[in-house]
């Protein structure tokens, strides 16, 4: 970029920052894990109890390992260990609930599915710390197995916004593409460990890409530099992106030969640490430019946790705006109190852009979404 110092308006659309931590980051694994677990509890209580029972299991740590990379293969010498806490519950009268089992043998089907040369067996260690929820939330969970609307279990705000650009739905093409089960096929050296950060300013948009090689499929230091400069133009070709920019590992000194070599496709593995809700919104993108919660939606019950359930809604409802027509963009932003019932926010605010309808319209939509609330669960849990 020519001039990296710029001066704009307060609404200045010219210029634009969004990122995209993919699957084998510290920080989604934590997401993804906690929020799968919330999944396969919801699914258990359901099947054993006919209802949802309170839960939020959304703290997640994990500690990175250490590893000795090496060209045609290296070796992890200390284990990634992801500790999972927050509460659950665990007894109904006299059945328990296998909370750790569930808890732990999720995190490992997840990491064999998604991280494919992370060997569970000795390369991480999951240690469960889920207890049970205070009297009062789960009081305050418990009229959703009344069939009553539940009342909320924090105060708390979403926000949402849509449409997306065109440099963010291209960050998200870019880190899918590359955790794509083809492109893994066609270029097995690359991790799972992948984070997108766009830039777009008046010459033209920029992608700096971190992508975890693999070190058992590199030879030596010609074959890295010859690899880097083949997905790179495989990502530009095949999404068409020959007017922007790509950079692919920024870091690397090749006349150090220091270069990002992993043994298992995540940084994990030596020193790069994770935590729930440092990641990706709902929307799979971090957009500083664009309103985003910084709530952390991953293991929170979809029954009544409003900074789980009000994120979701406020970007539905800011689509639901745009594809009815009622206007070209779309923010919403909506406020819990805790103990007032889910479908009772506190405040809900549009922003819009070409407002194509008079107001009651936009309203009988809102209370239309609302009315629904008590339902979102199977919205989130059956997605």
């Amino acid at each position: 970029m020519a001039n990296n110092i710029i001066i704009g308006n307060l609404v200045d659309d010219t210029i634009e920052i969004a990122e995209r931590k993919g699957i084998g980051h510290p920080d989604t694994i934590c997401d993804e894990i906690t929020e799968q677990i919330s999944i396969e509890l919801c699914h258990y209580y359901l099947k054993e109890f006919g209802a949802i029972m309170h839960h939020n299991v959304d703290k997640a740590l994990l500690i990175g390992g250490q590893s000795q990379p090496a060209y045609n293969g290296g070796k992890v010498i200390q284990p990634i260990s992801l500790i999972i806490a927050g509460r659950a519950t665990s007894q109904i009268k006299d059945k328990k609930i296998p909370i750790e089992e569930i808890v732990v043998e999720t995190a490992k089907k997840w990491i064999r599915k998604n991280i494919r040369h992370l060997d569970v067996a000795k390369d991480i260690q999951i240690i469960s710390k889920i207890r049970p929820g205070s009297q009062g939330l789960v009081e305050l969970f418990n009229r959703f197995g009344k069939g009553e609307i539940p009342l909320a279990n924090d105060t708390s705000f979403g926000a949402g916004f849509y449409p997306t650009t065109f440099l963010e739905d291209t960050i998200i093409k870019i880190e899918e593409l590359l955790n794509a089960p083809t492109t893994k096929n066609k270029f097995p050296f690359i991790g799972e460990d992948i984070k997108v950060m766009g830039v777009k300013d008046l010459p033209g948009s920029y992608f700096t890409i971190a992508m975890a090689m693999i070190d058992k499929y590199i030879p030596d230091l010609n074959d890295y530099i010859a690899k880097i400069e083949r997905v790179k133009e495989f990502v530009a070709t095949k999404l068409n992106l020959s007017g922007s920019t790509i950079y692919i590992n920024t870091a690397d000194d090749y006349d150090r030969e220091s270069i990002y070599l992993t043994v298992t496709g995540t940084s994990a593995e030596h020193g790069d640490d994770g935590q729930v809700g440092r990641g990706n919104r709902i929307n799979g993108l971090i957009t500083p430019y664009h309103p985003m919660s910084l709530e952390a939606t991953s293991g929170k019950n979809p029954i009544n946790h409003t900074g789980k359930i009000y994120n979701y809604f406020a970007m539905d409802l800011s689509r639901a705006v745009v594809e009815n027509d009622f206007a070209d963009y779309a923010r919403v932003f909506i406020i819990s109190q805790i103990g007032k019932p889910i479908d009772q926010p506190q405040l809900l605010h549009f922003q819009l852009k070409n407002k194509k309808v008079d107001r009651k319209a936009i309203e009988n939509l809102a209370k239309e979404k609302l009315n629904d609330l008590s339902d979102y669960w199977k919205r989130i849990i059956y997605q």
